[in-house]
């Protein structure tokens, strides 16, 4: 039985840029860092980026999966990441269940999202 998902890895042939990227750029909370693997941990969520023999270049199809980073306050998010040369391909935009979200891209094309419940 699967009890929930406890980690996601991106896998880049650019770990410099990425690692920046989110470390730095995003501020995600580094857990672990080599060389080839950097992990980002939230409690028992993971969310990983290594380096892998058989990935080459950018997504050719970030619309196949896209992580989702929560916010509490995404405007705040959204204007500090604008400022900090993130293009975002959609800004905060309310769903229609209440909740907020917005849409950019990491070094390697990958779509990601700012999600904030309502």
């Amino acid at each position: 039985m699967i009890d929930g998902i406890v980690g996601v890895i991106i896998w880049t042939e650019h770990m410099e840029s990425m690692t920046v990227f989110y470390r730095d750029t995003l501020g995600l909370p580094v857990h672990v860092m080599r060389p080839d693997f950097v992990a980002f941990r939230w409690g028992d969520m993971r969310f990983n980026i290594g380096e892998h023999s058989e990935v080459r270049g950018k997504n050719a199809e970030p619309q196949r999966i896209m992580v989702n980073f929560g916010t509490s306050n995404i405007h705040a998010l959204h204007e500090r990441l604008t400022t900090a040369g993130v293009r975002f391909v959609r800004p905060p935009e309310r769903e229609h269940w209440g909740g907020w979200v917005a849409t950019f891209k990491d070094p390697d094309g990958n779509l990601l999202q700012l999600l904030e419940a309502p």
